[in-house]
């Protein structure tokens, strides 16, 4: 570990890791912290669900979205990758003196509109404001409650064989961001950032074999299926040509340096589905505003433990690891 904290240990990747592993879980880990999903199942009477995350998105306003907005989905959409219903959320806001109150009032506006949308409540939370100059305009916090609805999605369940499926196109909400934040921005590129309880929902009730779910969000997909399959006996291999990228959002990859397969995303999620099930899940999805341009994207398979292993659109072949440095910082 490093001496002090820098951006990269909020990137999502290989240093957040090391820092919830070495750091945070030796003092607090216990059961229901220790599986590391999106949210924690609790023990009750109707089984809930609970998730907690911060916001601190520069900039606040971006296309397609804004921080009150991305606060509701990105909590809502941690509690519909554990099988829950969201039902409640906590909101508290951290706004540094001298913000603007017609600011904070469009994104107030923002969020309830998300949130109703949504078909959550927010029940309670809290207000701080800190000096002028100790912070960065607004910060949110925001906790979420849900009731398990499909038990037992976890990546312990993949099995050999298996069909990785993508909701949608990659790297929208980083790349949306970062061109709103360099100044570059032009043209229809905007965030993806959509709540997927909907979407969820829809692909549960079919009583398919579905495994996992997981919205990739910092690190982006590559980030994310080498979460699953970290320290196990199997490996994924990725279709590169197969993952659905937007044009412009490639050609602005290629202008900022960056990666659409490391690129967050706000608005999709990656499903690990029995192959017999892929194709009509895949129709489900197909089915929904917010999985029209679903895609499968890779096969779970046996022959590189722990790797990820993307064919590439040459035909040749590269491992892809969990990103390495802070490629998207403040992003979400």
């Amino acid at each position: 570990m490093d001496e002090i904290i820098s951006l990269d240990y909020g990137s999502g990747g290989k240093k957040t890791s090391r820092l919830i592993e070495q750091t945070i879980l030796p003092v607090l880990d216990n059961p229901y912290l220790g599986e590391l999903g999106d949210g924690a199942i609790l023990p009750g009477a109707e089984r809930l669900v609970f998730s907690t995350d911060s916001f601190v998105v520069d900039p606040i306003f971006f296309p397609g979205g804004d921080i009150g907005k991305l606060a509701v989905c990105g909590t809502v959409n941690d509690l519909a990758m554990c099988g829950a219903e969201p039902k409640y959320l906590s909101l508290a806001l951290i706004l540094e003196e001298g913000f603007p109150l017609r600011d904070l009032e469009r994104v107030m506006a923002s969020l309830g509109e998300a949130a109703e949308k949504a078909c959550v409540t927010v029940v309670t939370g809290d207000t701080k404001v800190v000096d002028r100059g100790r912070g960065d305009k607004l910060y949110i916090n925001t906790a979420g409650i849900g009731f398990l609805q499909y038990p037992g999605l976890s990546p312990r369940n993949i099995q050999k064989g298996d069909a990785v499926l993508l909701s949608g196109t990659a790297g929208d909400h980083g790349t949306a961001v970062m061109l709103s934040r360099s100044g570059l921005m032009q043209g229809e590129l905007s965030s993806d950032c959509a709540a997927l309880n909907h979407l969820t929902e829809a692909m549960l009730q079919s009583g398919a074999a579905i495994r996992c779910l997981r919205d990739p969000t910092r690190g982006g997909v590559a980030t994310t299926l080498n979460e699953f399959i970290e320290g196990t006996p199997l490996g994924i291999e990725l279709e590169e040509k197969a993952v659905p990228v937007r044009p412009q959002v490639r050609a602005a990859c290629e202008l900022l340096g960056l990666d659409p397969l490391y690129c967050a995303n706000e608005g999709k999620l990656l499903a690990v589905v029995a192959e017999e099930d892929a194709e009509r899940v895949l129709a489900i999805m197909r089915r929904t505003d917010e999985g029209r341009d679903a895609a499968r994207i890779g096969t779970v398979t046996d022959a590189c433990p722990g790797r990820l292993v993307a064919r590439t659109e040459l035909g040749g072949r590269r491992v892809l690891q969990k990103l390495t440095g802070a490629q998207l910082p403040r992003i979400c």
